[in-house]
């Protein structure tokens, strides 16, 4: 009957449009401010470097940054350091967001990957006006608040092959700085509030198959970890300090279900860590170069809603959000992020994937017709190419074995 309630305030807040529901749209946030009162976190908003926790946009904050389990795109960067080395492709992103009020979000991240490895770069820059007035109302400066954040990132996919997608371990380093203007606040008072932080990622990412009714090369489901802003306080202040755990499945082919569960963690005092956060997020592709996507995160009775769209423009790839907050104030908080993706290829990987399965169908056909000699020079040469290519390999010993039967049974008849 709750949730029954809740739908239905859900939809009076998309729908309600003038007199025609009696219910106010003030009454709706009320109560759903109520409705998730038992999720209020009065840990919250402990920790410094507010940026480190405010997503850059792009697929990840669409899917309700319910992506530690997912290595789809560049947005990994805040979600799981270990995806850089299962991505398909480099790419160079740019990606905007308008937050809170003047709050504007800048970033850029380059990611490329050579077989196993993952390497990555980014940064990000959160900016907002600040003026200061006296106390007759007079205006006595004014500048920007900004927070600026370079990372490098490293991963490695650890025991790929053909049946095993691997596991992947990866880092990111990160150094942030708080600037205070001046102007706006005087020298001293900047001085002592501008700040350094450095800080680190790690995470884990393994794929596998788990109720896959349809076929495919790649794995349907995925498992990751991650730390978060792992690092020393800031001017006494905690970081955002969080451990996550996603969970990821694609039951239909065009259609992938994710699931986080993170807790942030005050290592300054562990008694003051915030509440655990819930995110879900899912993902339904419509063509190749379009795809549908919602999320929803619950922080500290704080929910909420994302819904966007990505299409692919030649080697570009747009991807629009659109985030709804519920319940930090009496009106709708509304916030758009675009993002834009350029697809710097695979560097040859999907191309030798195909010479690889040909040479493979091409010994198959060769020990169809009797052609033993034939189909094992196909076979060498498939794993001359992709060593990891454990068909050819099998199917190499499989021709072995018959080999070996053969000698055997020969060598019975001379006896005989």
């Amino acid at each position: 009957m709750k949730l029954r309630r809740f739908l239905l305030a859900l939809g009076l807040i998309v729908l309600s449009r003038g007199g025609i529901y009696a219910q106010t749209a003030a009454e709706v946030y009320q109560y759903l401010s109520e409705y998730f009162g038992f999720g209020v976190d009065t840990n919250a908003g402990l920790t410094t470097f507010p940026s480190l926790s405010i997503p850059m946009g792009g697929l990840a904050e669409g899917l309700g940054m319910a992506t530690t389990a997912l290595a789809q795109d560049s947005s990994y960067f805040e979600a799981n350091p270990a995806a850089s080395s299962l991505l398909p492709s480099a790419e160079l992103a740019v990606y905007h967001n308008n937050w809170i009020a003047d709050t504007r979000i800048e970033s850029a991240v380059y990611t490329v990957r050579y077989k196993d490895l993952g390497i990555g770069a980014a940064c990000k820059w959160l900016y907002l006006p600040f003026t200061s007035y006296d106390q007759y109302g007079d205006r006595e400066g004014s500048g920007y608040y900004s927070e600026a954040i370079a990372a490098f990132n490293l991963s490695y996919n650890l025991f790929s092959g053909y049946y095993f997608s691997g596991l992947a371990l990866g880092a990111t380093a990160k150094a942030a700085y708080r600037s205070v203007p001046a102007a706006a606040v005087g020298a001293e008072i900047a001085a002592g509030n501008s700040a350094l932080g450095v800080m680190a990622d790690f995470g884990a990412l393994t794929r596998f198959n788990f109720l896959k009714f349809y076929p495919s090369r790649s794995p349907n489901c995925s498992f990751g970890l991650a730390l978060k802003n792992l690092g020393p306080p800031v001017l006494d202040e905690p970081l955002p300090t969080v451990a996550s755990a996603g969970f990821g499945i694609s039951p239909l082919r065009p259609l992938t279900l994710l699931i986080d569960i993170s807790k942030p963690i005050n290592l300054v005092d562990p008694s003051s860590s915030g509440g655990f956060i819930y995110a879900t997020g899912a993902e339904l592709a419509m063509t190749n170069s379009f795809g549908l996507h919602a999320g929803f995160l619950l922080k500290g009775g704080n929910p909420r809603l994302s819904v966007g769209s990505s299409f692919v423009l030649d080697v570009v790839k747009l991807t629009l959000n659109y985030t709804l907050d519920l319940t930090t104030q009496l009106t709708p908080l509304n916030r758009v992020s675009i993002a834009a993706a350029f697809n710097l290829g695979d560097g040859g990987r999907a191309e030798l994937a195909k010479k690889v399965e040909s040479q493979y169908l091409i010994g198959l056909d060769a020990y169809a017709r009797g052609d033993t000699e034939a189909a094992v020079a196909a076979w060498r040469e498939a794993l001359k190419l992709d060593p990891r290519f454990d068909p050819a390999r099998e199917s190499l010993r499989v021709i072995q074995g018959s080999v070996d039967l053969q000698k055997n049974i020969e060598q019975i008849q001379k006896l005989e």
